[in-house]
């Protein structure tokens, strides 16, 4: 009589798909914790700094590794000059007070003025320099972005303008190694931030896109022009109303 039974197959492929399968599972269980993780953390952050200054940014730490030192100093948005948010407004996100964080209109602008060439512009708000400099690298491409959106749709839900604009005031960097308007102030000017005109805030807030480059002080080209721009347009914010966030 003939074998009718199944034959069976080696032991080696009988094994090898449930430890595949068991290794898979292992992995995105893993990958699940680590999302959940990062997203416990860093609502958490937000929540803190919405209250307590931010210590220390990963901009700051680099400075101090590249061998410069950390020149930077709190102060409360109500002991800032107005001159100074208004020049920020007026130089980098004149809808500051409009969006909820992203400004569609000032990227499809930035967008096609880059197409034609010239001077690159970026279409970046206040509120995702915000969230880039207190949470994240100056670079990084495209992970980067992703993430600062993520970190300015939290800023701007758990923060509010007031907020944001407190914090932008006192993280951004403003020279090498000096972070902060009032840290600026003391830099170029001599005095605190609690008093600017109008000129001096608008020479440090054509600074902000490049600290690094560019100089309050005596300022040259560009960076004249373009303050001299932003101290003319102090006035209009007021008078328009485009601060009306920050009262």
């Amino acid at each position: 009589m003939s074998d009718t039974r199944p034959s069976r197959a080696p032991l080696s492929n009988r094994t090898r798909t449930p430890r595949r399968r068991g290794w898979i599972g292992w992995a995105i269980g893993w990958i699940v914790k680590l999302v959940v993780a990062f997203l416990l953390i860093s609502v958490l952050m937000v929540v803190v700094y919405r209250f307590v200054p931010p210590p220390i940014t990963l901009t700051m730490i680099g400075d101090a590794l590249g061998g410069h030192g950390i020149d930077k100093s709190w102060r409360p948005l109500s002991d800032i000059d107005r001159n100074m948010p208004r020049a920020a407004i007026a130089g980098e996100d004149s809808r500051f007070c409009a969006h909820h964080g992203f400004d569609f209109t000032a990227i499809e602008t930035a967008m096609a003025r880059n197409a034609r060439g010239g001077r690159i512009r970026g279409g970046s708000t206040i509120s995702q320099q915000t969230a880039k400099n207190v949470f994240l690298i100056q670079g990084g491409g495209y992970p980067r972005k992703a993430l600062e959106a993520y970190f300015t749709l939290l800023i701007e839900t758990i923060w509010g303008k007031r907020r944001i604009m407190e914090v932008y005031l006192n993280v951004a960097e403003t020279g090498i190694g000096t972070y902060g308007v009032d840290a600026a102030a003391h830099r170029y000017f001599g005095h605190d931030a609690s008093r600017l005109s109008a000129d001096e805030a608008g020479r440090i807030a054509a600074v902000l896109p490049l600290p690094k480059k560019r100089a309050a002080v005596a300022p040259r080209g560009f960076t004249r022009r373009h303050g001299n721009t932003i101290a003319r347009r102090v006035n209009v914010v007021r008078s328009d109303g485009l601060d009306g966030c920050l009262r």
